[in-house]
């Protein structure tokens, strides 16, 4: 891994022996012609130095730092992830990378909304670990307290994960995030993302978020919030008989959540499983081309007793397989996607025109 890259942003500067010889210049000139178009001349001379000056500055700022190297052992720059986020640039003009060896890092992470074009590099998946261990009744503070037991939060936009193992090891206390995303244009890719209720928070109306090739497990609603949010050859884990996800897409946003091409996987004895239900009712969640284990209920949604959600909620599927895919048992206020209703389920419409990167 490379440890560090400087970024030189300096600026030359008008030498202070050329300034002193044009002027003597026109002093000789002026000796010779009249005072009148003497001052003239030094005064167009004047404003055309006051221009140069503008623009050629003294440096702005000699040297951004856009990699830095953290490791438990000190062979780094820093030993702890956050500290190595807080010592990034703000909005910084060229992405800003974090390399990560591999170890164990026990701190919950907060990449702020002033950190933007951030990414965290792990050195392997499952050796390169951020965990955490806070949920609902530990945190106490009144109803919202879900939102602040995550272990990894990200506010800044465009930020890229990859190689990595983000967990909250509360157990089965709760609801308790892992990973927290309030953020736009994300990419998470090669990473496990583990825990059990609340795994995965997706937030924000129009915030668009990318997993690719991802293991993420989890028990009740282990993937919700109202972000848009394509899965692309994720592997998505139940270890109890309850929910998949609970969307809570806004009522004026197209999309939802998306997963294609994705694996539905079980602990052994778990054969109850819901696709999703709706946390907010006007959920949209749609699973194409993805292959369905037997813990997958028939039925495959749920209204989360709220019948009036049946009639707001978008639930649909396309072209899975597997036995947990029984498209003639589904509720009937879910639905069968068509090909032509299927060819608009696209990244770069759904993302509306931002394509993420793909298998860096």
């Amino acid at each position: 891994m490379s440890k560090r890259k400087l970024h030189n942003a300096t600026h030359p500067e008008l030498h202070p022996t050329a300034t002193a010889r044009l002027m003597n210049g026109l002093g000789q000139w002026g000796r010779n012609h009249s005072s009148d178009r003497l001052r003239a001349v030094r005064q167009s001379a004047s404003i055309f130095l006051v221009m140069i000056l503008f623009v050629l500055p003294a440096p702005l700022q000699a040297q951004i730092q856009t990699e830095y190297t953290v490791a438990k052992d000190g062979s780094g720059d820093f030993t702890s992830i956050q500290a190595a986020v807080d010592a990034s640039k703000s909005f910084p003009p060229e992405r800003i990378t974090i390399y990560i060896k591999n170890g164990v890092y026990k701190e919950k992470v907060k990449v702020h909304s002033w950190n933007t074009y951030l990414t965290f590099e792990g050195e392997s998946r499952d050796s390169t670990i951020i965990t955490w261990d806070d949920y609902f009744d530990k945190i106490d503070r009144g109803r919202n307290s879900t939102f602040h037991t995550y272990t990894l939060l990200v506010e800044g936009n465009d930020f890229r994960a990859k190689n990595l193992t983000i967990e909250n090891t509360a157990g089965e206390v709760g609801q308790a995030v892992a990973l927290h995303l309030d953020a736009d244009r994300v990419s998470i890719q090669n990473c496990k993302l583990l825990g059990n209720q609340d795994t995965v928070y997706l937030a924000g109306e129009g915030k668009r978020q990318y997993f690719n090739d991802c293991y993420i497990e989890g028990t009740t609603d282990f993937i919700f919030g109202g972000a848009t949010a394509w899965f692309e050859d994720c592997r998505i884990h139940s270890k109890r008989d309850s929910y998949i996800t609970a969307a809570s897409t806004h009522q004026n946003q197209e999309y939802g959540f998306v997963f294609n091409n994705c694996r539905l996987t079980a602990e052994e004895n778990v054969d109850k499983v819901y696709l999703g239900r709706p946390w907010r009712d006007h959920a949209k969640t749609v699973f194409m081309r993805c292959e369905m284990g037997s813990h997958v209920q028939p039925t495959g949604w749920h209204n989360w007793d709220k019948p009036e959600a049946e009639e707001t909620v978008f639930y649909a599927e396309y072209e899975n397989s597997g036995p947990g895919y029984q498209p003639m048992m589904r509720v009937n206020w879910s639905r069968q996607l068509s090909f032509e209703e299927a060819q608009k389920y696209t990244i770069g419409n759904v993302f509306d025109g931002w394509m993420p990167p793909m298998n860096e």
